[in-house]
């Protein structure tokens, strides 16, 4: 909510600011150094040339992309810009674009613009994949912050500054358009932009206005083919009352020992010829296999919405005020077409005939690769979802030279943000005749028809109408978060080894809230309302209801092409008549989870120095930084509906050390040594527990809650690096990091039993965070930019390149399935690859310029699986890659045309259970994208 004392308060210490004497300006820090020269150049190497003066001239470990021109970084949004940055991978390509962005290997990234935190609605951080590149001026990758940058996210920080009026000498009007196809959903969508900003001169001074607005539209498709649950087996001489190959759940009421295996295991059950389990006293040998086979096609539509205002007035040369307006919007609506079908054996497995031809091992393990199945129990699901996001940022500003010495600034920032969402679902749901899986990283699924029922196909998955209509599930959320934040800077030039003083205050007021909805029901025929059985069958509804997809995994894996499924968007169209017959309550209200309110009091103090050390100058900065972050919490049982409130305070004292050694005018050595913390997620917090029901068969549901009583994590920061600057856009560069990282937040897991009306399972393992792990991150980031200088048709080549070498391990809580620890392992730090690297190429000449890149990842560890479903536990992803090219054509000065394409080679990502290559997961293919385009400036 709005805090109008503090509104007052900073409105008037800002008016003060500006109401005393101010004086002209001081030279900047890169005058003052006198280290470089200003180089005009045009197009890709104005850019790099942009970017190295930036990081050179930094006290602080960064890196940063500067636009080519209004509106030319190639890409659609700032994540593709950062996969190109030194100690940067990104991942989570879905839906046409890359969408997490991680800093030398770790998510917890804070992010700004223009230098001041924002976020989307209940989280603590923007969604960088919601800001376009069109808005965009230049981007900083901080690695190791000063004491006076903001304290939060361990990973660094992430600073997307955008274009201001006074940033241009006088008027400057920017239109651009592009066409984006997507290879896969075979539709070419817009994005536009345009730029207008102007510079008055006036008796009052100088007046500046600009508004940067930009569309973006993507029609996209993922397809993904999944192998179930990795699970024990019986053999074929299973053990008595078990028949072959039969399944064996960990908890079976036929063994007298329970459990018969623990699920959730890290390494999982041994894969060795011949390895047993202890069943009533038996050693009996078992095979590992997956449960289940399933394809998803997801089609959706995004569209984005970003504008940005800003308004500033320089009444005289030692005076700005800036008032700013930055609004992004996001909306998505997808369908998900989803077949799932299970491969154990429910009774009929001997119908098939011998029993060994009814599947494969893996050559010299218990896994089994390929097997066949009768009668598998199967379903799909037509899922409808949406999501629309509006976030808005005002901020008021001014910044004054009050003498030659002293300089300072003070701005007041509001902002808002909401998140909604919504999601339906209807199943289909029976046995069909015969499926073979193969699990392999070349899956495939094949089924056939019955032959001894003529006038049915069941090899024919496009018919839906020989299915009843089953569950059904319809829930929402809402996310809201809101801030209103005042900073005061400062800065005092001195003379002698300490050359500037810098001190500040921040003040941050944070409110965050979440509601949501569930409710589900089960096959239609047991819950119908309407008294008329015909209102559950398909065919009542005619084609309305059915959507049959097409042209599924073409070209990659054998697997059926097409499937029915209910159809969302008409189930989605008709909520309430499908809601009423299934005996749900079309106004379900949204219920409050939780409401948070934070305050963020934060004090800095750095001193810059520096010496002549004899031909080398030596310069840096000390500093320090206190916390204190005080935390209300009001949460609400999902069940119960009863509220349960809570208060903490955790005060932090964070010191920063930047040193600069300028070895000659190319060479400098580099040393920073900081420390940053990550407040936990306000959702982490939750101390009420939320329970999903058993809605695969399993036995087990899942249940998960927050911990009150979560401290922050904090993380020491070590970097040394060796520059060199040896020419026009040249440079190369080596960097030694560690980050030591106390009080990570991991999940334990134990089982509780409770009874829940209409729930299929009383028994659910509860995942639950807490302070228990911590990791160690160190590596080694290697760079070059070279513009060597040719002649002839070679002049304008240009090679970058960057390596990133990664080295991970946290400490792991080992548990029984009571929750109890029992020991100590080590694992990787989630999302850590230990090897990436972007390679590119460039040619620019006076009217074009092109440049062909590639980035790889190698494997990493991504999350872990639902401990009941897990064998092994850990997730793993192998390599990613992705070729991109770009290319601009100058038709005339202020007439631009471009094409882009990106993930020229169509990958398909995979992800695996532990770290055999026998434990395949997920496939999901890639699409390609093409873009051509066309800006005009003036």
């Amino acid at each position: 909510m709005f805090k109008r004392r503090l509104l007052s308060s900073s409105i008037a210490m800002v008016a003060a600011l500006g109401s005393l004497q101010v004086a002209a300006q001081t030279p900047s820090d890169n005058e003052e150094l006198g280290m470089l020269e200003e180089v005009v150049v045009t197009g890709i190497r104005a850019t790099v040339t942009k970017s190295i003066d930036i990081k050179r001239n930094s006290m602080q470990v960064m890196d940063s992309i500067v636009a080519e021109d209004i509106g030319k970084l190639p890409d659609n949004n700032v994540v593709e810009s950062l996969q190109r940055v030194p100690g940067v991978q990104v991942t989570d390509r879905a839906g046409g674009e890359v969408n997490v962005v991680t800093i030398r290997g770790l998510t917890d990234v804070s992010t700004t613009i223009n230098g001041r935190t924002i976020f989307t609605a209940s989280g603590r951080e923007v969604q960088l994949a919601d800001i376009p590149s069109t808005l965009v001026n230049r981007i900083d990758v901080i690695k190791n912050r000063s004491a006076n940058q903001f304290e939060n996210g361990i990973a660094g920080q992430i600073d997307v500054q955008t274009f201001r009026p006074l940033d241009f000498d006088g008027s400057k009007v920017s239109l651009a358009a592009r066409g984006i196809y997507l290879e896969e959903a075979d539709e070419i969508d817009p994005i536009v932009s345009g730029l207008f900003s102007n510079v008055w001169e006036a008796g009052a001074g100088e007046f500046g206005a600009l508004l940067n607005v930009s569309y973006a539209e993507t029609t996209y498709r993922d397809q993904s083919v999944t192998p179930g649950a990795q699970v024990a087996f019986m053999t074929e001489n299973p053990t008595d009352p078990w028949i072959p190959l039969e399944r064996i759940f960990p908890n079976d009421g036929r063994a007298a020992e329970q459990p018969i295996w623990t699920p959730g295991l890290d390494n999982g059950l041994p894969s060795t010829p011949g390895s047993t389990l202890s069943v009533n006293g038996t050693d009996t040998e078992y095979y590992l296999s997956r449960d289940a086979m399933f394809m998803a096609d997801y089609n959706g539509k995004r569209e984005r919405q970003a504008a940005n205002i800003s308004l500033q007035w320089a009444p005289n040369e030692a005076s700005t005020y800036t008032f700013e307006a930055f609004y992004n919007g996001f909306r998505n609506e997808g369908f998900n077409s989803l077949n799932f079908a299970f491969v154990d054996w429910w009774g009929s497995l001997g119908e098939l005939g011998n029993i060994e031809d009814t599947f494969e091992l893996y050559e010299g393990t218990n896994i089994i690769k390929e097997r066949t199945v009768r009668n598998p129990w199967t379903f799909t699901s037509g899922d409808q979802s949406t999501g629309e996001t509006d976030s808005f940022l005002y901020a008021l500003g001014g910044e004054w030279d009050f003498t030659d010495n002293l300089r300072l600034k003070s701005e007041l920032v509001y902002q808002d943000s909401t998140y909604e969402s919504s999601f339906i679902a209807m199943r289909s749901e029976g046995a069909r005749h015969q499926v073979t899986a193969n699990f392999s990283n070349d899956p495939s699924m094949v089924w056939r028809d019955n032959p001894d029922t003529p006038d049915v196909d069941e090899s024919d998955l496009t018919d839906l109408t020989v299915f009843p209509m089953a569950q059904m599930y319809d829930s929402g959320e809402k996310n809201e978060g809101e801030a209103l934040t005042f900073t005061a800077d400062g800065e005092y030039d001195l003379d002698g080894f300490f050359r500037k003083f810098t001190f500040g205050l921040r003040y941050d007021d944070r409110d965050s809230m979440e509601y949501s909805r569930n409710q589900d029901a089960g096959v239609c025929a047991g819950a119908n309302t309407s008294g008329d059985p015909a209102n559950c069958d398909f065919s009542t509804y005619g084609e309305d209801i059915v959507y049959v997809n097409d042209s599924f995994m073409e070209g990659e894996f054998n697997v059926p092409r097409s499937w029915a499924v209910a159809n969302g968007p008409y189930i989605a169209a008709n909520r309430a008549q499908f809601l009423n017959l299934y005996g749900l309550d079309p106004n379900d209200p949204l219920v409050a989870e939780f409401a948070v309110n934070e305050v963020n009091t934060a004090l800095y103090a750095t001193a810059q120095f520096e010496a002549d050390l004899g031909g080398m100058m030596l310069d840096g900065e000390v500093g320090a930084r206190y916390v204190d972050v005080t935390t209300d919490t009001v949460f609400t049982d999902s069940v119960t509906l009863e509220t349960t409130d809570g208060s903490t305070e955790t005060s932090e004292f964070l010191p920063s050390l930047a040193l600069r050694l300028h070895l000659t005018d190319e060479l400098m050595l580099r040393f920073g040594y900081g420390e940053t913390l990550r407040m936990p997620w306000f959702g982490d917090l939750n101390p009420t527990i939320t329970y999903n029901d058993d809605i695969t068969g399993i036995g087990y549901g899942t249940a998960n809650g927050g911990n009150a009583n979560l401290q922050p994590t904090t993380s020491q920061n070590l970097d040394l690096s060796l520059e060199w600057y040896f020419g026009d856009a040249s440079n190369a560069y080596v960097t030694l990091f560690q980050r030591d990282i106390e009080g990570l937040v991991i999940g334990f897991r134990n089982q509780v039993t409770r009874d829940i009306e209409g729930y299929e399972t009383n028994t659910f393992i509860l995942s639950q965070p807490d302070n228990a792990s911590d990791g160690e991150l160190s590596g080694v980031e290697l760079g070059m930019n070279y513009f060597p200088e040719l002649d002839g048709a070679l002049d304008g080549l240009g090679f970058q390149a960057a390596f990133t070498f990664l080295d991970s391990e946290q400490t792991i809580p080992e548990l029984n399935d009571r929750g109890e620890q029992i020991g100590t392992e080590t694992a990787d730090i989630f999302g850590v690859s230990d090897k990436s690297y972007s390679l590119a190429a460039i040619y620019e000449r006076e009217k074009f310029d092109m440049r062909l890149a590639y980035v790889w990842r190698s494997d990493f560890l991504n999350n872990n699986e639902a401990a009941l479903f897990a064998n092994p536990l850990s997730v793993y992803r192998d390599e990613q890659s992705s070729l991109d090219a770009q290319i601009s054509y100058n038709i005339t000065d202020e007439f631009v045309v471009t094409f882009d394409a990106v993930n020229l080679t169509g990958e398909v990502n995979k992800s695996r259970y532990g770290n055999s290559p026998y434990h395949t997961f997920g496939n999901w293919k890639i699409s390609r994208s093409f873009a051509l385009g066309a800006r005009y400036s003036f």
